[in-house]
């Protein structure tokens, strides 16, 4: 795989919760959970430093480990990363760092993927329309909830207490059969990601997107997914995320495109096969 990925943070300055790395024949890329001010996860670390542990350790066993499915290089990821802790991190807090998953690997004659959350792997094939894979942990119950944040103005204490009520009700049921599934601290959540193979003959090449990036067509609806990945063979994960946050400096009231904050981490990996 040739590849290339690009990553900013939210603010400037701020450390990014993304976090995007690649060897040759394989690739992850996480979008960490963040959390709003002032809400404890029981962990001294942080979810920047979750997600760079455990996308290292999930990169490491998608290349010594093909014997292992990407499943349970993933389940094995979340146990490596999870005794990094220390018994000073309870780690059954229900806002204990989690992540989205993105991640694949050149497997035989097939490329494998997998897809935990709401971040994006786009499949662009040597025929026919691009194949989209993600955003298959939604959580219906808090959909309301959701859509009443979106409906207040950004940086109002009504839009916090709303996100602080969202995201308490997203931790209690996520990874525990009533919700969400997402990388944390439990294996089992590997289980519920979505995976499967596609052969090498009929892929030109393969997207990964953070949420943040993926508005591009997700939310702000700037091309199609063909048109996405034309721009990102053509100008790159930079310029795409360059006209992501174009468009949301246009919006920073959220009133055009209604979303949770204006803007987000962003990361974006393109790789040709």
């Amino acid at each position: 795989m040739q590849v290339e990925l690009a990553g900013e943070p939210q603010k400037p300055g701020q450390q990014s919760e993304d976090f995007a790395v690649t060897s040759p024949e394989a690739l992850v890329l996480l979008d960490g959970s963040s959390a709003p001010d002032g809400l404890e996860s029981g962990c001294r670390h942080g979810t920047p430093w979750y997600v760079r542990r455990l996308g290292v350790h999930l990169l490491a066993r998608l290349t010594d480990r093909p014997d292992r499915s990407i499943a349970e290089c993933l389940a094995d990821s979340i146990v490596e990363t999870a005794a990094l802790h220390g018994g000073r991190c309870d780690l059954a807090h229900p806002n204990t760092p989690a992540a989205m998953v993105v991640a694949a690997r050149l497997h035989g004659s097939s490329l494998e993927y997998l897809v935990l959350g709401d971040s994006m792997l786009v499949l662009q094939l040597k025929e026919g329309p691009p194949r989209v894979i993600g955003d298959n942990q939604r959580f219906p119950a808090g959909e309301l909830l959701r859509r009443q944040i979106w409906s207040t103005v950004p940086g109002t204490a009504e839009r916090h207490e709303l996100h602080l009520r969202y995201a308490l009700a997203v931790r209690a049921a996520r990874n525990s059969g009533h919700g969400p599934w997402i990388a944390a601290a439990s294996p089992r959540a590997a289980a519920h990601a979505e995976t499967g193979f596609v052969r090498l003959a009929a892929l030109q090449a393969v997207a990964a997107l953070s949420d943040g990036a993926a508005r591009y067509t997700e939310r702000f609806g700037l091309g199609s997914w063909s048109d996405a990945l034309h721009l990102l063979a053509e100008r790159g994960p930079a310029e795409l995320i360059a006209q992501v946050r174009s468009t949301e400096r246009t919006d920073t009231r959220c009133e055009r495109w209604p979303r949770g904050k204006a803007h987000d981490d962003a990361s974006a990996l393109y790789a040709r096969i």
